[in-house]
């Protein structure tokens, strides 16, 4: 199945936890402003770990401008027209990579612990499964742990942790876990239900 054809199962609606509804769906170009705004209400101690300067609004002007929904797929989660979340499926549309996204999530600091970026990922990981992809990686700092876990309940496993390899803003030393899940169907079990 392509890409577009997973991408026909949003915009989606979801329930959290505490029964707030929000609703799913890629990012458009009118987005910017309020995209712009969900990165600064970031704690900037959490910016810190994110790869792009995300409070500079050049850089989400040209994420919104330059939309290639095949290459990066930014998935949305509003809530009264406010971005409280954002779950992104990373592609290389070649080469050796080239059946393997990664995944990066981040939520809204006031709409965290109610299952939102469970949710986003999960619907992700449909999203990829259904375009065809064979693997999703997702990375972390090890202070992240409760996003490790996260992952981890979603059939994510540890691939590799490497002790003091990356730097943050302020060239902190932190280790570095890759996590992966694997999307294809064992063809043997494919056609039994």
């Amino acid at each position: 199945m392509s890409l577009e054809l997973a991408l026909q199962k949003v915009p989606k609606e979801i329930v959290l936890k505490d029964g707030l509804k929000c609703k799913l769906r890629p990012l458009r170009k009118e987005d910017e402003p309020a995209f712009h705004d969900f990165f600064l209400a970031v704690p900037g101690q959490e910016r810190m770990f994110i790869k792009h300067r995300v409070t500079e609004r050049e850089v989400i002007r040209d994420w919104c401008q330059s939309i290639d929904l095949g290459r990066n797929l930014p998935l949305l989660a509003l809530l009264d027209g406010q971005i409280v979340g954002d779950a992104t499926l990373h592609q290389q549309l070649g080469g050796w990579k080239r059946h393997i996204a990664r995944i990066s999530v981040l939520v809204h600091p006031k709409f965290r612990s109610r299952g939102l970026a469970k949710a986003l990922v999960s619907a992700l990981v449909e999203i990829a499964r259904n375009a065809g992809l064979q693997k999703l990686e997702a990375e972390f700092i090890g202070e992240q742990e409760a996003a490790i876990k996260m992952f981890a309940l979603l059939g994510f496993s540890n691939l590799l942790r490497l002790e003091d390899y990356v730097l943050d803003m302020q060239a902190i030393k932190h280790d570095y876990v890759l996590m992966g899940l694997d999307l294809t169907t064992d063809e043997e079990y494919a056609g039994m239900e």
